[in-house]
């Protein structure tokens, strides 16, 4: 629990699951001359961004323009290749943030960096080919993007090679901009504590010492350096170069936190609690601030703002360049439907959404019109457990129904909820208000923290033949492990699933 609050943190600082209390430093104009911790991670991960997608630029226009040169025979038009530029930069930089904590100075060997630039570049080729060949860019020259991904691979590998180098050689050289942490505790929490901040960040943290809040410590080991007592801590403040205090015991063992609290004031030292008051494993830890009060946040699910403006708008364009080819596909069954049975062509039903939030899921309708009101006559025909309803050879189904449920074409209206924000392309799959009813866990009741999705990890591991608990495992796998390149996996796995028509009803 207490290493998922340092690791899982979204602060830039020593940890957002520790508190800032005071930054007097930095608005009294200390901070310019030592910057803080926060301030040179935040500004080296920020530039080593900038750079990372400059290089990739770089290397897209010495391609657009070289290539050309080199095999005129192709009549490759460089000027049509270049308005491709602001796909390819939006694409790699998407894909580099994601990989950003695996590309961290200081916290991974050079061999991982080199292994995560090779998996972002298939990500970001990946995803550019994808994205060519559903809007139809007939333009583009496989020679370009080839050499492209083995121009941007060396460069960034070339690149991230002379910033190691200078990073480790400055880092060693230059412990004195080192930050100076000062630790209230000295036992177990104490020392995880300060093994974590020195091996986790990308600038040296030194360890001036331990308080004991005892007066005697219990937990002290061969080589640790115990300061004195807490009531010390106004003159270890004055006589020793300290940046942050972080207090690593339960209030509970503390005497009078308001005198720590004083003793960090009056020096204009930055103050921080370990944030691990409860047993939790959370995704994220951060602070916010309404109205002076400060308030705790802790999310149980990864919600990224970044990642889920990148998933919703790779749902709108995926979506709104598969409607050209899936037109006359919803035409042809809009027809047939209509010549089939008498009804309308469209079946509406409020399903429950994101945060339990109903909305009105648009299907094809594949049963008879009275389908909901003989629900009741044959629910004890139903062959699924738990809350999920189904019976493979269903009366309700119409000749047509049977076989756009099969092909799984009764679900492409839902790309109309996708365009609307009720629904993502890949998500779990949206339940209707009678099978959410029937709900016997209360972790069941987590799908709904994410955008439920047209296909998701049951379409491609069974969907209907899985029984209920598995199929709420999948989802609630999928949440826990969400990435944006698994949705693109998910999304290619979707298509010979639903070829094989396998598990549809």
């Amino acid at each position: 629990m207490y290493q998922n609050g340092i690791e899982n943190s979204s602060s830039a600082g020593l940890n957002a699951g520790m508190i800032s209390h005071d930054e007097k430093r930095e608005a009294a104009g200390q901070g310019e001359r030592n910057p803080s911790f926060h301030g040179r991670s935040a500004l080296l991960r920020r530039l080593l961004y900038i750079l990372d997608v400059l290089t990739v630029t770089f290397a897209y226009v010495l391609t657009v323009a070289v290539v050309p040169a080199l095999w005129p025979e192709n009549g490759i038009d460089a000027s049509r290749h270049y308005g491709l530029l602001p796909i390819v930069i939006a694409v790699f930089a998407v894909s580099r943030h994601m990989m950003s904590q695996d590309l961290a100075l200081g916290r991974t060997t050079m061999y991982s960096q080199v292994y995560c630039i090779l998996k972002e570049m298939v990500q970001t080729i990946g995803v550019l080919l994808i994205l060519i060949f559903l809007l139809k860019l007939q333009f583009v020259s496989r020679l370009v993007v080839g050499w492209f991904g083995v121009l941007s691979v060396s460069l960034l590998i070339m690149v991230r090679l002379i910033i190691h180098y200078w990073y480790f050689l400055r880092r060693t050289e230059s412990l004195e901009q080192a930050l100076n942490v000062l630790i209230i505790g000295s036992g177990r929490r104490a020392h995880i504590l300060a093994k974590k901040l020195q091996a986790s960040f990308e600038w040296h943290v030194n360890i001036v010492g331990f308080l004991d809040p005892k007066g005697e410590s219990a937990g002290r080991r061969e080589g640790d350096e115990i300061a004195g007592h807490v009531d010390e801590i106004g003159r270890i403040l004055r006589d020793n170069v300290i940046e942050d205090v972080v207090v690593a015991v339960p209030r509970s063992m503390l005497g009078d936190v308001q005198s720590i609290v004083d003793a960090c004031q009056e020096e204009g030292v930055r103050l921080r609690f370990m944030a691990d008051i409860y047993d939790f494993d959370a995704k994220k830890v951060n602070l916010s601030m309404v109205g002076g009060i400060p308030l705790l946040g802790i999310d149980f699910v990864d919600r990224d703002h970044n990642s889920l403006i990148a998933k919703r708008l790779f749902d709108i364009v995926v979506t709104l360049a598969a409607m050209p080819v899936l037109l006359p596909i919803l035409v042809v069954t809009a027809i047939a439907i209509k010549l089939d049975s008498r009804g309308p062509v469209f079946f509406v039903q409020q399903r429950v959404g994101l945060y339990k939030k109903l909305f009105p899921m648009i299907k094809f309708r594949s049963m008879v019109v009275d389908a909901e009101a003989r629900m009741k006559e044959i629910e004890h025909l139903n062959e699924a457990d738990g809350a999920n309803f189904k019976i493979k050879e269903d009366p309700r189904i119409t000749r047509v129904g049977r076989f756009i449920r099969r092909t799984s074409i009764d679900e492409l209206p839902q790309l109309i909820n996708v365009l609307l924000g009720d629904m993502s392309l890949v998500g779990p799959r949206p339940m209707s208000i009678r099978d959410v009813s029937l709900f016997d866990k209360g972790v069941q009741r987590k799908r709904f923290s994410v955008r439920p999705g047209i296909t998701g990890l049951w379409q491609v591991s069974g969907r209907s033949d899985l029984p209920f608990d598995r199929w709420i495992e999948l989802d609630l796998e999928y949440i826990d492990r969400w990435s944006f390149m698994g949705d693109v996996k998910i999304l290619f796995r979707t298509i010979p699933a639903v070829l094989r028509g396998s598990g549809a009803v």
